[in-house]
C-alpha cells in the first residue's frame, strides 16, 4: 500500500543514502509481492522488496486470517444455541468478546512469521520498510534508498472505498481495517455495504451477540447467483440480522455510540458504523506518471501478460484492477514469474477463479453465474444440478439447505455456483475443471469417499448424462441388442 504523508514528500526530495543496483523491485509485501520475492529469490535472483505497512498486507492483518478468525469464534457460540435437533441442550452463550479478539490475534501472529521481514530476508531478499515511489522509468525511491532494477511489480493491493455520504467524516467509522480492533462488543453494529465482507461481518457479529443492521443501496450479495444469495440472506434473516435492500443511504450523523444512518428515508441508530461498501485501488502517490505506467480509477492497465505500458513494469493482484482475492495474487504471481525468471510466454486468465463468501452457509462460484452464462451462450447452455438435501452427509449433519448448479456448454463447465456448507472448500473441484477444459464426464468417473458433500458435485455431473443414457431410446435399443447376445 502507498500512504503519502509531507515527511515522506521531504524525504523523497532530499538526495538518497544509496543506490540498489537489482533484477526485481516489488512494491508491496502482500500476497502477490510476497509470493514473486520468495519465487524469485529462491531462485538466485536479486530482489528489492519495499512495504511501508505491514508485512503481509491487507490479507493478514486486516482481511482473510482476522474474519475467518472471528466467523471461527461466532461458529462455537452459535452452536451452543442450536443443538436441540442433535439431542444437545441449547445454553445461551456466555460470550467474552475481547477474548475473541484473543483469538484473531493469536491466528495473525501465528501466520505472520511466514510472511515476515526476517523470513525474506533469510531468503536473501532486501526489504526496506518504507514507501516507494517512481522517480523514473527504471528507478523507484523508497526511504533513503534509490532502488534500480531490470524489473518491477506493482503489488500495493488495496484500501476500503469511503462513499460519499453527507456525515460521513463527522462521525467514528469502522472499516475492515480498524474493527479487528474492537475489545468491546458493539451493543448494535450499523453495516453499510452488503457485499461478502458486509455479511459475513454481520452475521459474525450476530452471533457474539450484537444486534446488527445492514443497509445495501441495491441487492445483497448482488454479484452472486440470485437463487443461492436469497438462501445466503434468509438464513442471516432467521438469525436475526435486519438486512434492508434498496436503501440508499442519505446521510450519517451522531457521536460516538450514537450513530444514525437515514437510508430509504428511514433511520437506524447503533452504537458502532461499518463501512463495508467495497475497496479501490490506490495508486496515486505511486509516481506512475514518471514511470510512464498508465492507469485509471480501476487500477494500472495491464495486457494479458499483467505488463503495463512500460514494459519493465508489471502489476498484480488488486492493482491489475481484475479482481481483489489474495488467491487471485498468488496466482498472478506465478504467471509473472514465468516471464521474468524464464523468459517464457505466459498469460492471466480469469474463468477459473473462484471466489467464496464465508457466511453460513458459505457461498461459493467460479466461472459464469447462470445469468452471464445465459448471456454469453444463449440456447447451447446447459444447466445442471444437485441439492444437499439429496446427499447422504448433508442428511447425517442435519445440514441440508443448499444446491451445487453447474454450467455446461458443449460438454464442459463454463460456471459453477454452490451453496450450503463448507461450499467454499468444494468449489475447487470446478476451479480445476474449467482450469484445464475438462469434460463433465471426468467428474462423473471420480470416484469420492462416502459419505461427503462432493458427492453432490459429482452427482451434478451425473445430471448432465442422465437424460443422454436413460432418457434416450437409441442407446436403449442398443442395450437391448447386446443383452441378446451376452452369454
Amino acid at each position: 500500500m502507498f500512504d503519502a504523508t509531507e515527511t515522506d514528500t521531504k524525504a523523497r526530495e532530499a538526495p538518497p543514502a544509496r543506490t540498489i543496483e537489482t533484477d526485481i523491485c516489488i512494491l508491496g509485501a502482500g500476497s502477490g509481492g510476497l509470493s514473486v520475492a520468495a519465487g524469485a529469490a529462491q531462485m538466485g535472483v536479486r530482489v528489492v522488496l519495499i512495504e511501508g505497512a505491514e508485512m503481509g498486507g491487507d490479507c493478514l492483518n486486516h482481511g482473510c486470517v482476522p474474519s475467518k478468525a472471528l466467523i471461527a469464534a461466532a461458529h462455537h457460540a452459535h452452536a451452543m444455541e442450536t443443538g436441540a435437533p442433535y439431542g444437545v441442550a441449547p445454553v445461551p452463550a456466555q460470550v467474552d468478546y475481547a477474548r475473541a479478539k484473543d483469538h484473531v490475534a493469536r491466528a495473525i501472529a501465528t501466520i505472520a512469521p511466514h510472511d515476515s521481514q526476517e523470513r525474506f530476508e533469510g531468503l536473501g531478499v532486501t526489504v526496506i520498510r518504507a514507501w516507494g515511489r517512481f522517480v523514473s522509468e527504471r528507478e523507484v525511491r523508497a526511504g533513503d534508498a534509490l532502488i534500480r532494477a531490470r524489473r518491477f511489480v506493482i503489488a500495493t493491493g488495496s484500501r476500503p472505498f469511503m462513499p460519499p455520504i453527507a456525515g460521513l467524516d463527522t462521525v467514528p467509522v469502522h472499516t475492515n481495517e480498524t474493527v479487528f480492533a474492537l475489545r468491546e462488543r458493539p451493543e448494535h453494529l450499523i453495516v453499510v455495504g452488503g457485499g461478502p465482507i458486509g455479511m459475513e461481518m454481520a452475521q459474525a457479529h450476530r452471533r457474539l451477540g450484537s444486534r446488527v443492521t445492514v443497509i445495501e443501496g441495491a441487492r445483497a450479495l448482488g454479484r452472486d447467483d440470485p437463487e443461492a444469495a436469497a438462501l445466503v440472506l434468509e438464513a442471516l434473516r432467521e438469525e436475526g440480522v435486519d438486512i434492508r435492500e434498496g436503501a440508499a443511504v442519505e446521510r450519517v450523523s451522531g457521536v460516538e455510540g450514537a450513530i444514525t444512518v437515514k437510508a430509504g428515508g428511514e433511520e437506524v441508530t447503533g452504537t458502532h458504523l461499518l463501512v463495508a461498501a467495497g475497496r479501490r485501488v490506490d495508486v496515486a502517490g505511486l509516481g506512475l506518471e514518471s514511470a510512464g505506467v498508465r492507469h485509471d480509477r480501476a487500477g494500472v492497465k495491464v495486457d494479458a501478460a499483467l505488463r503495463t505500458s512500460n514494459r519493465r513494469v508489471y502489476a498484480i493482484g488488486d492493482a491489475a484492477g481484475q479482481g481483489q482475492f489474495t488467491h487471485l495474487a498468488g496466482y498472478h504471481a506465478g504467471v509473472i514469474l514465468r516471464a521474468m525468471l524464464f523468459g517464457l510466454p505466459a498469460k492471466a486468465k480469469g474463468a477459473h477463479i473462484p471466489r467464496a463468501t464465508y457466511t453460513d452457509p458459505e457461498l461459493a462460484q467460479v466461472g459464469a453465474t447462470e445469468a452471464e452464462a445465459r448471456k454469453r451462450h444463449g440456447a447451447r447452455l446447459e444447466v445442471v444440478r444437485a441439492e444437499f438435501a439429496q446427499n447422504d452427509r448433508a442428511v447425517a449433519e442435519g445440514r441440508t439447505a443448499g444446491f451445487v448448479k453447474v454450467m455446461v456448454v458443449g460438454g464442459r463447465p463454463v460456471g459453477a455456483t454452490i451453496v450450503g456448507a463448507q461450499a467454499g472448500e468444494q468449489i475447487a473441484l470446478w476451479s480445476l475443471a474449467i482450469a484445464n477444459r475438462m469434460k463433465m464426464s471426468a467428474i462423473s468417473h471420480a470416484v469420492l469417499p462416502y459419505p461427503t458433500r462432493m458427492e453432490a458435485s459429482k452427482r451434478a455431473a451425473g445430471a448432465y448424462f442422465t437424460p443422454r443414457l436413460f432418457e434416450n431410446r437409441t442407446v436403449k435399443r442398443v442395450v437391448g441388442f447386446v443383452q441378446r447376445f451376452l452369454p
